[in-house]
């Protein structure tokens, strides 16, 4: 059965202008007697309707239409003659009755017009009798063309729980039919596959969300679209397209923890940062929808943490502080997980996160014996007999508090002559007398080992001090050699003597000077023993010649100097040598002194005025002062420095006999008793010293 529709061709005539005047003259007479003829056409033409089958194959010549003049008597007389596109080979027209033909299959597709020309003439004369006319044949269109989808397959994408109604895609479906004549190109959209969750628009190929869905539940649907032309109508094409609509996720999904209690271990010896176990919670949404961090809550934070492995999305459970199986043996840490990536959407559908208990136990450890200290600091004094008490460590076992625990020293054959310890009370003594000129302090390691595990080791450090006995006396520095001119008076400072202590003293040592018993006989000097400074001042006692030195040399200066370094003792060589500090001989860099006021002068100068001068006094202090602190040759211990000035305006005036007219003979010191208890000690020695004369 031929399903193909019969349109018939539509024939235009398109008037042509005539060659010649003659002809338009002959055309519009006989125009004007078609006209009265034949009422709907012009110029004598009449044209019946013509009809052919497009796509049909012809076995013979189908029957088109007809050309046909008024003025046609039917007699013969007229021949119809047809040129112009296909004439002759598609169309063929009979040169008596006027009939078209077509000889040749039609294709609109292919061709969907035709141009041809019209003309009749007198067979006897060969004029024409109507002039030449031109016409289109136009084929019309049959439903020959199957609808097709050019753009298939169809691949979509929708946000899962997209409301009802939202457009998916569209497909579009085409039709080689002519699409202005009838309805062989008029598709209507269908679908075949894809209920109840799709709907498509019959007219359009919009597809549209029919319902919500859940990507967890299904993320993928196939569906099927199918587009008939003819609107449907029996005997119309039909074509189908395939569309995959794939759910895209939204974090619609609350992470879950897969157990609501979790069971872990840890050992007590096991160091911070170690991983105790790791925690999985399910998400059903994919990518940054899944992604989660997790958290300790709780007072397990500082003994506990956790970490997200963001390739696997687990938390990993750390230790953060040491545990102790005998302090305490299990803890119940609470996790939670959270949504790292929040879609306000459905926040009102409940928060996005979950809670989970983990139990972790203590696994305990045979661990070494502890020490009640980290360090130990004991003291004992010099020369204590051997076996004297030290102090005591103590240690014990943690696992076990009945555990004995065995003590040891570790040191060298030195301080194993030293000390020894009990090795089941750790009481440390000593085994010979200590010598703190020797050794102030001792640094000794303790180990305390279990008995019943003795690779169970452990240390402490032992800082024994050593403490000051006054077990040596004092010495002299260096060897005394003095020099003193024969002239020199009586009272003149021949040397000043210092002494050193190997002991230790809180207060500094206390020195009292005094002549050796072989030489009281010896009435030249004497000793004048400063009782708190280190210092002996050597002077004669018997009345000498005046000095001949000039002024100019006699002026000096004294300094007492106080130093308390006491050494290592015998064995230290690396002491500071205290011979150079006693010596006057001591190289100094030379450094240009500041212009002193022409006021300040020596002890054993003559005084300009009388009564005390504070102001030059206290600038004669601040610039010696000054002086010792910038001297970059100055010994790197601490010195006291005294200077003894008695500044301008005196009026005890000077205490020099040099340059002075009179004879220490002639002198009278009686007014030094009149000075005050400052110069007590002082009149006395000359005061006596006068009347023992007289």
């Amino acid at each position: 059965m031929n399903y193909y529709t019969l349109l018939s061709l539509v024939l235009t005539l398109v008037q042509l202008c005539p060659c010649t005047p003659s002809k338009q003259k002959q055309s519009t007479k006989n125009t004007n007697q078609s006209f009265t003829a034949v009422r709907r056409v012009k110029r004598g033409w009449v044209w019946e309707p013509l009809f052919a089958t497009e796509e049909q194959t012809p076995t013979q010549p189908l029957y088109v239409g007809q050309l046909k003049s008024d003025l046609d008597k039917q007699d013969g007389n007229l021949q119809y003659i047809l040129t112009g596109e296909g004439a002759g080979s598609i169309f063929v027209i009979d040169e008596y009755s006027g009939k078209i033909h077509v000889i040749q299959k039609l294709d609109r597709e292919k061709k969907s017009f035709y141009t041809l020309r019209a003309q009749a003439i007198n067979r006897n004369t060969h004029l024409p009798v109507e002039p030449e006319s031109e016409f289109i044949i136009k084929v019309r269109d049959i439903n020959d063309h199957e609808p097709q989808f050019l753009d298939g397959p169809y691949v979509a994408t929708i946000p899962e729980m997209s409301p009802e109604g939202t457009s998916v895609t569209q497909v579009t479906a085409t039709d080689g039919d002519d699409p202005s004549y009838g309805n062989s190109a008029r598709l209507l959209y269908s679908l075949i596959q894809g209920q109840p969750y799709f709907s498509v628009e019959p007219k359009t190929g919009v597809i549209r969300m029919s319902s919500q869905m859940d990507r967890e539940t299904k993320d993928q649907y196939l569906v099927i679209i199918q587009a008939k032309d003819m609107v449907g109508q029996a005997g119309a094409f039909s074509a189908t397209a395939t569309v995959t609509i794939n759910l895209s996720d939204i974090n619609d999904n609350a992470p879950k923890f897969q157990q609501r209690l979790y069971y872990m271990s840890i050992s007590e010896e096991a160091p911070v940062g170690t991983t105790i176990g790791r925690l999985m919670a399910e998400d059903s949404d994919i990518g940054e929808n899944a992604a989660m961090n997790y958290f300790i809550e709780g007072d397990s934070t500082d003994v506990f943490d956790i970490i997200t492995d963001n390739e696997t999305q687990e938390g990993i459970i750390l230790l953060k502080k040491r545990v102790d199986y005998e302090s305490k043996r299990r803890y119940n840490v609470r996790a939670k997980v959270v949504n790292r990536y929040i879609d306000e959407r459905f926040l009102e559908e409940g928060p996005f996160e979950d809670t989970t208990i983990v139990k972790i136990n203590v696994q305990d450890v045979d661990e070494p014996p502890v020490f009640t200290l980290e360090n130990y600091v004991m003291e004992i004094a010099e020369g204590a007999v051997s076996g004297s008490l030290v102090g005591v460590v103590t240690a014990r076992d943690p696992d076990n508090d009945d555990s004995p625990v065995r003590y040891s020293i570790v040191h060298g054959m030195y301080l194993k002559r030293l000390f020894s310890i009990n090795e089941h009370n750790g009481t440390i003594i000593t085994t010979k007398p200590l010598d703190r000129e020797i050794a102030a302090w001792h640094n000794i390691t303790v180990t305390a080992t279990e008995t019943r595990n003795p690779e169970k080791i452990s240390e402490a450090n032992v800082y024994i001090q050593v403490l000051d006995v006054n077990d040596h006396a004092p010495e002299f520095p260096k060897y005394y050699e003095t020099f003193v001119c024969e002239n020199a008076f009586s009272g003149q400072l021949i040397q000043n003597i210092s002494a050193v202590d190997q002991d230790d003293s809180a207060e500094g040592h206390h020195f009292f000077f005094s002549l050796a018993q072989e030489a009281t006989n010896n009435s030249h000097f004497t000793v004048k023993d400063n009782q708190v400074f280190i210092l002996a001042i050597v002077a004669i006692r018997q009345q000498q010649q005046k000095s001949l030195f000039s002024e100019k040399m006699e002026e000096f200066r004294e300094n007492i100097v106080r130093y308390d370094d006491e050494g290592g003792g015998e064995e230290d060589t690396e002491a500071f040598d205290i011979s150079a500090l006693r010596t006057r001989t001591v190289m100094r860099t030379h450094r240009p002194r500041k212009n002193m006021t022409t006021e300040i002068h020596s002890l054993c100068r003559q005084s300009l005025q009388v009564g005390p001068d504070s102001a030059v006094f206290r600038q004669f202090i601040l610039e010696k002062l000054e002086e010792a602190n910038t001297d970059p040759s100055a010994p790197p211990y601490d010195s006291l420095q005294m200077y003894a000035f008695e500044g301008t305006g005196s009026l005890a005036g000077s205490l020099s006999s040099l340059g002075s007219n009179m004879s220490d003979v002639d002198q009278n010191y009686e007014y030094l008793m009149d000075w005050g208890p400052q110069f007590k000690q002082l009149a006395s020695m000359y005061v006596s010293h006068r009347s023992v004369r007289d």
